[in-house]
């Protein structure tokens, strides 16, 4: 598997940002849903995961505050699920926050059951909950987890 910057303009990435966006719709209320579309992706650091020249998966990584950098948009292809791709994607945004001098890097997931296995990666990654940062409201639709870097 590779992970390459960028990949915005790339249909695939677009395709597959259209199957994150529904996803994420079908699953909270409106107020609050905090997934970026692709003009709001061209603003952070952005990632593409590829295998066999397959896109399996993207991320990206937003800095909102000084040493504080959040994961935003990581999504694995269907046809690419318990491969590995979220693993190696998670490992690359937090190599990144590094590489900027981050010294935490936060996230905001969901609570359905969809959720679950991207909850249990970033919890054995070290993520540990937290209160909700930058402009998150609190709800019951939304898991806020923050993890320190050494």
């Amino acid at each position: 598997m590779e992970i390459r910057e960028g990949g915005l303009d790339d249909p695939r990435v677009h395709e597959l940002l259209r199957y994150h966006l529904a996803t994420v719709d079908n699953d909270s209320p409106p107020e609050y849903r905090h997934a970026l579309d692709l003009d709001g992706l061209r603003e952070l650091d952005f990632f593409t995961a590829w295998n066999d020249g397959e896109l399996a998966g993207m991320g990206a990584l937003k800095e909102f505050a000084p040493g504080h950098s959040e994961v935003k948009s990581m999504r694995t292809a269907p046809g690419h699920l318990r491969r590995g791709v979220a693993r190696a994607m998670l490992n690359r945004l937090v190599a990144r926050a590094r590489e900027r001098g981050c010294t935490r890097i936060s996230l905001e997931t969901g609570t359905s059951p969809q959720f679950a296995p991207a909850n249990a990666l970033y919890e054995r990654h070290g993520f540990i909950d937290c209160a909700p940062f930058a402009e998150y409201p609190a709800s019951p639709h939304n898991r806020f987890m923050t993890m320190k870097l050494r």
